[in-house]
């Protein structure tokens, strides 16, 4: 019989141990992935993706949707089908909108976990949307950040989103200028749709890691490319990333994430290092975090 997990079960329960815990598993996982396919509804900008891929025990596909007339749902929404890898047949399918938020998340702190300073304690965002604030909570519970700067396109955007981070997590928040929030931080997280660099180059200071999770498909981009030719980079995958991730418009090759957690690549050399990693997400993410929620769920 197929399990069903609703978008309300999962999002109860879903929380960023759990989602962290998935990740490292993902990022650490002996698993294959495939091609993304990129699509659209009859209207083009209804637009949705699919990344399919299989683990030991697991096999499905996670189907990324954005409808962005939506008012009376969510613009965004996140279903992950697990087959039974013995028969092929339909075993589990998770409705994950608010569960794929902490997942994203959790690959980005993830990264800071495992590049940034042990004594990095300013955390810059870009953005103030909907991802925003799970990046803040999820980077704020692997670092001893005790201060967060908003860098926004609209100042009453930023100073709202602020206010929000502080009652979320009791730290001290406030918008900033793009040069400002970058040149105090330790941690830069960038969480937004832009297609072009957000930053100077020049304003990034030794020792920053920066987690940029906006480029996923053609043209996207957050970070500037001069930044790449100092900066030490680092991705969930290399094959995706250069391709449709921030460093399609990087001229050297990433390393994987999963590499330095396994110990077979080198990950931050010194505290003047600057690190950069490129989160696109990948299909045994969201398989990890399926049985993960299956699991809570006492279903699986």
């Amino acid at each position: 019989m197929t399990i069903l997990i609703t978008e309300s079960e999962s999002a109860a329960l879903v929380d960023e141990d759990l989602a962290l815990a998935a990740a490292r598993e993902a990022f650490l996982a002996a698993g294959t992935v495939f091609p993304v396919v990129i699509g659209h509804a009859a209207v083009p900008h209804n637009r949705f993706t699919l990344k399919s891929g299989s683990a030991d025990g697991l096999a499905g596909v996670k189907i990324g949707s954005y409808w962005p007339g939506n008012s009376d749902v969510p613009r965004h929404s996140s279903t992950i089908v697990l087959l039974d890898p013995d028969t092929g047949r339909l075993a589990a399918v998770v409705e994950a909108a608010t569960a794929n938020a902490y997942r994203t998340a959790a690959a980005d702190a993830l990264a800071v976990d495992t590049l940034a300073r042990p004594d990095a304690r300013t955390l810059t965002v870009f953005g103030t949307g909907h991802q925003a604030l799970y990046e803040v909570r999820a980077v704020t519970r692997v670092r001893p950040i005790d201060r967060v700067l908003v860098a926004g396109r609209r100042p009453d955007a930023a100073r709202t989103f602020a206010e929000q981070v502080t009652a979320h997590t009791g730290l001290p928040a406030e918008p900033a200028s793009a040069q400002d929030a970058v040149s105090a931080a330790d941690v830069i997280v960038t969480a937004t749709t832009a297609r072009e660099p957000l930053f100077d180059s020049a304003w990034v200071a030794p020792g920053t890691h920066i987690s940029a999770m906006g480029a996923d498909g053609p043209g996207k981009q957050e970070l500037p490319p001069e930044l790449f030719a100092r900066a030490s980079l680092f991705c969930d995958l290399p094959d995706q990333s250069v391709t449709i991730g921030e460093f399609q418009h990087a001229s050297k090759t990433p390393v994987a994430l999963g590499a330095v957690l396994a110990g077979e690549a080198e990950g931050r050399r010194s505290p003047q290092d600057v690190t950069v990693f490129d989160s696109s997400g990948f299909a045994l993410q969201d398989l990890t975090l399926a049985a993960a929620l299956l699991r809570r769920s006492g279903r699986w």
